[in-house]
């Protein structure tokens, strides 16, 4: 089991992150930071937390995620992000949750861990209800959310050369339309992640906003809502029918 944390310049963040990973009541086999080009001290912190750093010069979290799950060896691929701090659980909640063969992919929600603190909880909320509002319809089924998210690595060998490596896209609702198609995704209750709510800073939603439509957008027309829901379906059917491959 394989958690991957792609970083560019966030070391304090990064710190914090890798001494909840520490503490986790189910230990990561591996940790794999990805150096996406920093220039403060990441690398290194990351190095000295134990974890495995691998370097991606292509900018940008796709390309970053993408060099992160290539490189884990584990059959399991945990993800989140360095401004994420887990619960101790975290980790053995989204292994239980894929020891369901029938899943191959898990995600879950979060709270602010910092920000007002009457409105931690309401705010990474409103946040995450926005996301799926918006990415629910398009994919027709249960999207990805990269601060807290795992896949089986054979369900990530099955669509690797079909992802986008674009900057300005979202790299887990890009990989939810791929993996969604073939590939069982559930969504995993209770709060286990804890994330930066920096998230919601006018000017981050509207760079959040803006490359979530273009991801949409890269998706079209193949999978324009009304084609794609059909196409989700008739994958469900032929996956549900006995001996048919999964």
């Amino acid at each position: 089991m394989s958690v991957v944390i792609p970083v560019r310049d966030d070391g304090p963040h990064l710190w914090r992150c890798l001494r909840a990973l520490a503490a986790q009541t189910r230990p990561a086999d591996e940790i794999v930071v990805v150096d996406n080009g920093s220039t403060d001290d990441s690398a290194d912190i990351a190095r000295a937390a134990g974890a495995r750093v691998v370097f991606c010069g292509e900018r940008g979290i796709p390309a970053a995620a993408a060099t992160g799950y290539d490189a884990a060896r584990g059959e399991l691929i945990l993800r989140l992000d360095a401004d994420s701090l887990p619960a101790p659980t975290w980790i053995a909640t989204m292994v239980a949750a894929l020891s369901d063969p029938d899943v191959d992919a898990v995600t879950g929600g979060a709270v602010f861990h910092d920000g007002p603190v009457a409105r931690r909880v309401l705010m990474a909320r409103a946040f995450l209800a926005t996301y799926t509002t918006f990415a629910f319809p398009a994919l027709g089924h249960t999207p990805l959310w990269g601060s807290n998210m795992a896949f089986r690595r054979a369900a990530w060998e099955a669509v690797r050369d079909r992802i986008h490596l674009d900057p300005e896209l979202h790299d887990d609702l890009d990989l939810a339309y791929h993996l969604g198609l073939h590939h069982r995704i559930r969504y995993v209750r209770g709060r286990h992640m804890r994330v930066s709510s920096r998230t919601v800073e006018p000017r981050r939603f509207a760079v959040c906003f803006r490359r979530g439509a273009g991801t949409v957008f890269a998706h079209w027309p193949a999978d324009i809502p009304l084609v794609r829901w059909a196409r989700v379906a008739r994958a469900r059917r032929h996956t549900a029918r006995p001996g048919a491959a999964g």
